[in-house]
């Protein structure tokens, strides 16, 4: 027996589906004309509204109606698509999510003040009738009326595989006879020869006549979850037709309730039939049964098992080592091997291409326009690069932040670009590449970039530099990461209150990840975040110095030198290398640390970098290569920039991790002073 939570099904399906309708709107905003787009809101909002009925979400099912009504209306061709319907509809959305998480709070104000919204923006259109919080059931003008009409005439005919999917006709059929008076009639129009007919399709259509006081929407709920692929048609009886129709009911009432062709339809047929090939809709649906939705505990769950494994797998390599069991290395090597397997698996299970983050955006950035008034366009590119989920869903409200800012500090009015000689609308990009082992997300603007003077005087009059303070260009741009920092004139509910890049930064580092700011006066702002592939295992370089072992992310490494003692020597009071003709700083670790050992005579030098920027690293021993699982440092050791984590050795020991962007910041600072030291 299944313990599955249905509610909890239908609240995954209904995000699902609310986000769906979003997309689907938010591309109707730049071709109101797309067919296929206003059918897809169309069935998104009929299908949650069915859904949220069957669940017991009334209000839900209720309030969705009314959205559904009009997007039906735009499918019929009563009313056009327009920008007013997308934006109330896509504010009926956000209630709908309300609704969802809170279905028996009080939302009929806000229920009726979206309608409201939706009522004028149909009849915006040039359309007198539609919506109204008034009015229970929002249907077309041949449908509204009862008095027009005694009933409905239901032509409908299932997909051949309906009933390999689930579907049982004669279910259908008893539901639409519970509307009301039903005569129904079968099309064996297209019944193929008996020696051709495949027991397992449906090839019969049926045509039901209903007579009473049935709404159109009760009709179309019989068929909610086989709208989408099956041909339908409900068309009004006329009120004329009632005797008619009322004679024919009273003879068919005398009559077997289920006619004879249905039942011959259920009867088997000869087991030697043929089995026609496979249809494309049958592979559609085959193929979306592969994919199976797991909650993502469980898989943070899976990853603390495979991370503890790699902790196993790398204690029983170093017991083999030191054992001559010829049997054991063969084991050990063995298990080695399908432990990195099953943590590269794991790995692909828990990265997700930023197009789920990317795509939040469209929204936010739709509203902001009309909010601001400003003409703004965004675009997207390297969608298909994956990171980690939980460097997504940790990143998501610092791009927010970023987004926004942009948006209000960098792009101008539509008045102020075409006084500039720009085009009247801005432009805003997200995008995100792959280097190395980190993945590198921008966010851009065409705006007017960063303003270095207003920026220095809100430093100066905040107390962050002393005035008239040297500071690179650099320096300066990441000022406006400082808590409580702004440079807006005037406080809106977009910024103004200095909060909001702070979280970025915080957040950012929290990830073990760095920000670059680059900004032309007129010409935009760039703001790019370099963040790590993943938080929860990595390939590092396991190094000595003194008597601890650290290790160095294995993506950041670009080779190794030795350092001689004559070197060493020579090096003292500059701290730089020759390399490739090019002088590279290097850091001693061993005097940064403290070790106060002496240094091993010969020590060598990892070469590590963050983009354009190396920094070597002065090492007593190279062990070798690593599979590091992180482990996080505790609260104490938060403010401890130098390292990013910690991991357990094979014999049990811990091994500090070293901060990669930290270390190559602190090593082009050493540069700049020693460069003005020169």
């Amino acid at each position: 027996m299944s313990d599955t939570d249905p509610i909890a099904v239908f609240l995954t399906e209904a995000a699902e589906l609310l986000e769906q309708i979003e997309i689907g709107l938010l591309d109707l905003t730049h071709r109101l004309d797309d067919k296929d787009q206003i059918d897809a809101v169309f069935r998104g909002l009929h299908t949650l509204k069915g859904s949220g009925a069957m669940f017991g979400f009334d209000a839900l099912a209720a309030f969705t109606h009314h959205c559904e009504t009009a997007f039906d209306r735009v499918r019929k061709g009563d009313v056009p698509a327009s920008q007013e319907l997308v934006a109330a509809v896509l504010a009926a959305q956000d209630h709908m999510k309300a609704l969802i998480e809170a279905p028996h709070g009080d939302h009929d104000y806000k229920s009726s003040t979206l309608l409201g919204s939706l009522h004028a923006a149909v009849n915006g259109s040039g359309n007198a009738a539609v919506v109204s919080s008034a009015e229970p059931e929002a249907i077309a003008p041949a449908e509204r009326n009862h008095s027009d009409h005694a009933g409905w005439t239901v032509r409908f005919r299932l997909p051949s595989n309906a009933m390999a999917n689930g579907t049982n006709p004669l279910g259908l059929l008893d539901e639409l006879r519970d509307l009301g008076d039903c005569r129904i009639t079968v099309d064996k129009s297209k019944l193929p020869p008996l020696d051709s007919l495949n027991p397992s399709d449906i090839h019969l259509g049926w045509t039901a006549e209903i007579v009473g006081d049935v709404d159109r929407a009760a009709v179309e709920d019989v068929f909610i979850f086989v709208m989408d692929d099956m041909e339908l048609s409900i068309e009004p009886i006329l009120r004329e037709t009632t005797p008619v129709a009322e004679a024919a009911f009273e003879i068919a009432a005398a009559t077997a309730p289920i006619p004879a062709p249905v039942i011959a339809a259920r009867s088997p047929t000869p087991a030697a039939a043929p089995t026609p090939p496979v249809a494309p809709a049958d592979q559609k649906q085959a193929k979306a049964a592969e994919n199976v939705r797991v909650p993502a505990e469980r898989l943070d769950e899976l990853m603390d098992r495979v991370g503890e494994l790699v902790i196993a797998q790398s204690r029983l390599s170093q017991l083999a080592d030191a054992s001559v069991e010829i049997q054991l290395r063969a084991v050990s090597e063995d298990i080695e091997r399908l432990s990195g397997e099953l943590r590269d698996t794991m790995m692909v299970l828990r990265m997700m291409p930023v197009a789920s983050l990317f795509g939040r955006f469209r929204r936010l950035v739709h509203d902001l326009s009309r909010e601001t008034g400003k003409v703004i366009e965004l675009e997207t590119e390297g969608e298909t690069t994956e990171v980690d989920k939980t460097v997504i869903d940790r990143l998501a409200d610092p791009l927010v932040h970023l987004v926004r800012n942009s948006i209000d500090h960098g792009l101008e009015t539509p008045d102020e670009r075409r006084a500039a000689g720009k085009p009247e609308a801005g432009h805003v990009r997200l995008s995100a590449r792959q280097s190395g082992g980190e993945v590198i997300i921008t966010v851009k603007d065409d705006g007017r970039g960063i303003n270095r003077e207003r920026v220095r005087a809100k430093a100066e009059s905040s107390g962050l530099i002393q005035p008239g303070a040297t500071l690179s260009d650099q320096e300066l741009l990441q000022l406006i990461f400082q808590p409580g920092f702004s440079t807006a004139q005037q406080i809106t509910s977009l910024s103004g209150r200095g909060v909001g890049m702070d979280v970025v930064k915080k957040t950012v580092e929290a990830l073990r990840g760095a920000i670059e700011v680059t900004s032309t006066p007129g010409n935009g702002s760039e703001i790019a975040l370099r963040i790590p592939l993943t938080l929860a295992i990595i390939d590092g370089l396991l190094v000595r110095i003194g008597t601890g072992a650290y290790v160095i992310p294995l993506s950041a490494v670009e080779e190794c030198l030795e350092l001689s003692p004559e070197t060493d020597l020579r090096s003292r009071g500059r701290s730089f290398i020759s390399l490739r003709d090019s002088l590279v700083p290097f850091i001693r670790l061993r005097e940064l640390f403290n070790t106060g050992t002496q240094p091993d005579p010969f020590q060598k030098i990892v070469v590590i970098s963050t983009g354009s920027e190396r920094v070597g690293l002065v090492v007593d021993q190279i062990i070798g290569d690593h599979q590091t699982v992180i482990k996080s440092l505790s609260k104490l050791h938060h403010d401890v920039a130098t390292f990013s984590g910690a991991t357990i050795l094979g014999d049990g020991s811990v091994a500090l991790i070293l901060d990669v962007a930290h270390l190559v910041a602190a090593g082009q600072q050493q540069e700049a002073q020693l460069r003005a030291a020169g």
